[in-house]
């Protein structure tokens, strides 16, 4: 079996700009999403699609393998699973998992498990949301990307996938709080 480990970045982000981009821990989300998927055993190729010049040559510091997004699959509109299918017919896998970088907690134990499922049931998608994992088969097979219900009938519940999701500057600075351990009290003065 081998497995290609995604992400997916674009610059443009409505809620927190340059978010994909932003420090967590002290690496760039992208970069610290390439670690992750780097420490899952089941990963055998890192991909970041993005649009972005930036967002690329900041995924090829972390060793990751860049693909070029089209236009036509950048914008926010866009579902996630055609972006998915670009990935695979560039990059020829038996499973693609998709981990989303704004769950910068998530264990990689949990990328394993969802390729573990995939593989043996064609989909699997953590509850929360960190990562989603197809055979290409399925990926093939969706009917209407718009649509895709058969994501929901293959949730599996798992906390390690971390306890925030990253799209405000209120949820990153929750990340790093939750992360540290630590209250606003703990911070110096004038903060």
């Amino acid at each position: 079996m081998y497995v290609v480990g995604s992400i997916i970045a674009r610059l443009g982000s409505k809620r927190l700009a340059y978010k994909n981009l932003l420090p967590f821990a002290g690496r760039p989300l992208v970069g610290l999403g390439v670690e992750i998927l780097r420490r899952a055993k089941l990963v055998d190729e890192i991909v970041v699609s993005t649009e972005s010049e930036l967002i690329a040559r900041v995924a090829l510091d972390f060793g990751a393998t860049v693909l070029r997004r089209p236009v036509e699959l950048a914008g926010d509109e866009v579902p996630s699973v055609p972006v998915f299918q670009h990935i695979v017919e560039n990059h020829p896998c038996d499973v693609h998992v998709n981990f989303n970088i704004n769950f910068p907690m998530c264990d990689p134990a949990v990328i394993d498990r969802a390729v573990d499922l995939a593989y043996r049931d064609g989909e699997s998608l953590s509850k929360p949301f960190a990562v989603w994992a197809q055979t290409v088969d399925r990926l093939a097979n969706y009917e209407d990307v718009y649509k895709i219900t058969s994501a929901m009938d293959s949730l599996f519940d798992d906390d390690r996938a971390g306890p925030l999701d990253v799209h405000t500057e209120q949820d990153l600075l929750d990340t790093y709080r939750a992360a540290q351990g630590i209250e606003p009290e703990g911070l110096p003065k004038g903060f």
